[in-house]
């Protein structure tokens, strides 16, 4: 599964994703500075007129968000940060995980993002300009993470692959698990689409043979998962979540699952 940032920009899945990023973000801020490692950037913000229009999947995400009247709080919070970026309304502009992290930084705080395709990290780098606590990198984002998690005590790393590659879900369960075994504060955010759940439960498996020992597991389902060829949800999967997550994550995969899914649809939050 080929899975663009820009042709999927504001989609139901980036919006279950950037709500929980944005909660955890503000609860780890609460503990003092941090360090927030993502290992697939992206460009950084995306303009819905490009790929994602022709993909449309931003009407039935974002748009539809940015209409609806009856917004919790953890929903509302994306919402706004939307807004902010676009001050003339509607929803043209969407910031990526890196914009979202980078505007909310204090100064004691950075954001390190990695992206291997290098016209997108030259638009990365460009979107993190005006903030100086925040910088883009080209790189393999999985080896680099670790290292620089491992420089970084109680990092907030969030990984994000696009599974393009064959052995996305094994790097990722395995550079997730290796952080957390290598330090018990730091708090790793794993997106994933869900497609089948034989994929999914051996990406799980592979997490907790290595290693991975409290884990808290967001899924939005919006449709049965009968056709391996779509993507009928995504989940977030966090190890180290901090106390409130499992609250935090009913809140937003029930809201998206409710109002954008199909007949079926639901929010499922449980830990292994």
């Amino acid at each position: 599964m080929n899975y663009r940032h820009s042709f999927h920009a504001g989609n139901f899945a980036d919006l279950v994703k950037h709500a929980l990023v944005l909660w955890l973000l503000d609860r780890r801020m609460g503990d003092g500075p941090v360090t927030v490692i993502d290992t697939h950037a992206g460009a950084g913000v995306y303009d819905l007129s490009g790929d994602a229009a022709r993909s449309r999947e931003a009407e039935a995400g974002i748009l539809r968000l940015m209409a609806s009247g009856d917004r919790p709080p953890l929903i509302e919070a994306l919402a706004g940060a939307v807004a902010g970026l676009n001050p003339h309304g509607g929803a043209n502009l969407y910031p990526g995980s890196p914009l979202l992290v980078a505007q909310r930084l204090r100064r004691d705080d950075r954001y390190i993002g990695f992206e291997l395709n290098p016209p997108v990290l030259d638009l990365l780098v460009q979107a993190l300009a005006p903030f100086p606590q925040a910088t883009g990198r080209g790189g393999d984002g999985y080896d680099q993470a670790r290292a620089e998690a491992a420089r970084a005590p109680g990092a907030f790393v969030l990984i994000d692959p696009p599974f393009e590659r064959p052995d996305d879900y094994l790097r990722a369960a395995d550079t997730a698990a290796a952080i957390v075994r290598g330090d018990a504060r730091a708090m790793v955010a794993i997106w994933t689409p869900l497609k089948d759940l034989e994929t999914f439960d051996g990406f799980l498996r592979r997490l907790d043979e290595a290693g991975a020992k409290r884990v808290l597991v967001a899924e939005a389902r919006l449709r049965p998962l009968t056709n391996p060829m779509k993507m009928n949800g995504c989940a977030m999967v966090i190890l180290n979540p901090p106390a409130g997550a499992e609250a935090a994550a009913v809140e937003v995969c029930g809201w998206v699952a409710d109002t954008l899914g199909d007949t079926g649809a639901k929010g499922e939050v449980w830990t292994t």
